[in-house]
């Protein structure tokens, strides 16, 4: 790739930055890099704006900041700067990873998000699974669908009054989530109605890693899993519950 010139949306599309997606909407990045993204992990991505504005994207612990790049001709404008070329552009964030934000944030660029991700080859077993019928709408079917996004397994609860840590079984099941001294026990010694709970996200206040809360309007409960992916699907899966419970589904 030596000695070519990189100019305009063709040059993005064809070459690098590896970390460009180029019909990434703003919410399909805010759910990439909050799901699979780590703090720092950044892409640039065509905005709507125009046909010479692009998006950074870049995730800051739990949310997703957005600044506006410019392009004329092959010179890229970022805030005060202005780069001769997509190659000087680039380079300057594999050398000077840090932005500052109008409200005074400093952003540390650490992982650039390819376009490509090789998946694991890991899949859930099917729990439920509900044909259509002729004549009948999606709308009809979900709620005939008695357990849909279901997860259990172990996780970390800090208690409410003694600050202490001790593991509980969990089973998410319809909008209720239970949990259990263990896994051989029949009765739960709590059951969260996610109905009042207002949001799920992770959490960074704790000594501990891979940690998120529940927030209801009496109590915020703080867990922890063994690792950052059991973290992301427990938030995922207790998101989608509260999108789901929001559409009235």
């Amino acid at each position: 790739m030596r000695g070519r010139r990189w100019l305009g949306e063709d040059a993005l599309k064809r070459g690098p930055p590896c970390w460009y997606h180029h019909d990434l909407t703003r919410h399909a990045t805010e759910a990439l890099l909050l799901t699979n993204g780590k703090d720092g992990s950044y892409l640039l991505r065509k905005s709507n704006e125009g046909p010479h504005s692009y998006a950074l994207s870049v995730r800051a612990k739990d949310s997703v900041k957005h600044f506006h790049v410019t392009r004329s001709g092959s010179a890229y404008t970022f805030g005060f700067n202005e780069f001769s070329s997509l190659k000087d552009f680039v380079g300057h964030f594999a050398n000077q990873p840090l932005i500052g934000s109008e409200t005074g944030t400093l952003i540390v660029l650490k992982n650039p998000y390819p376009r490509e991700v090789e998946e694991p080859s890991i899949y859930e077993s099917v729990r439920v699974h509900t044909a259509m019928q002729t004549g009948r709408t999606e709308d009809d079917l979900i709620p005939s669908a008695p357990s849909l996004g279901t997860k259990e397994g172990y996780l970390i609860k800090q208690g409410a009054i003694v600050k202490s840590w001790k593991t509980r079984w969990f089973t998410l099941n319809r909008n209720e989530l239970k949990y259990y001294k263990d896994k051989m026990f029949t009765e739960p010694i709590r059951t969260l109605d996610l109905t009042e709970c207002t949001a799920v996200q992770f959490d960074y206040s704790q000594d501990k890693t891979n940690c998120f809360c529940l927030v209801f309007p009496e109590r915020t409960f703080y867990l922890c899993a063994k690792t950052s992916v059991e973290t992301d699907e427990w938030i995922k899966i207790l998101r989608w519950k509260l999108s789901q419970i929001k559409k009235g589904i």
